[in-house]
């Protein structure tokens, strides 16, 4: 009969804030889904061009890319909110936590603004065809997963202000920065794809 092993974890910390958490590795984990949700969104634009001879169709304006160059600003530089924060929480500086949340939280939801606007200024639906329908599924989708991570930010905001906060929500706040960077980083591509792609790929008009 073999002798069951057993290791001893007794001396390793409750929690750790650092790249070798197992929350912060699941959090990454978390953002491959979530980057090959936005990659199987690029690859459905660049199939669904080539099926056509013109994209847009012909009708349909381009998405201008001005105002949403604009809001490349205030999103890369909510980055530094998040980053002040996460350096906060290894320090335990309960301030620095609130601080660089409320300015990401600031800086993320000028970025937003800027959005909605945009989005009165295009000229075209979901429903209007098959480009519109896969530009709004990019912007949507982006969208939705920047508000549901800023609704993170402000609930964590709101413990700490309260002083109700431990190890769990320092933690909370360092893996909060993973996904928000990664959110960042992905627009890049798809802000590519959605305002530069019909103007590279769209064919003659």
């Amino acid at each position: 009969m073999t002798t069951p092993r057993t290791l001893d974890v007794s001396g390793l910390p409750a929690f750790d804030i650092s790249p070798q958490s197992p929350l912060f590795l699941g959090q990454l984990m978390m953002t491959m889904i979530e980057g090959s949700m936005f990659s199987i969104l690029i690859a459905t634009y660049f199939y669904l061009r080539l099926g056509v001879d013109v994209w847009p169709p012909p009708g349909i304006r381009p998405p201008d890319p001005t105002v949403a160059t604009w809001a490349l600003l205030p999103l890369v530089a909510s980055c530094a909110g998040s980053h002040w924060a996460d350096k906060a929480a290894r320090k335990n500086s309960r301030s620095g936590m609130i601080l660089g949340m409320l300015v990401n939280l600031l800086l993320a939801g000028i970025f937003l603004l800027l959005r909605a606007y945009e989005w009165g200024t295009l000229g075209f639906t979901w429903a209007s065809d098959a480009h519109g329908s896969i530009v709004w599924a990019i912007l949507f989708l982006h969208t939705y997963d920047v508000v549901a991570d800023l609704i993170m930010t402000a609930v964590l905001i709101l413990i700490f202000a309260l002083g109700r906060y431990g190890e769990k929500q320092r933690s909370a706040v360092h893996v909060d920065s993973v996904l928000y960077y990664f959110l960042v980083g992905m627009w890049f591509p798809l802000y590519a794809v959605v305002y530069w792609g019909p103007r590279i790929v769209g064919g003659a008009r």
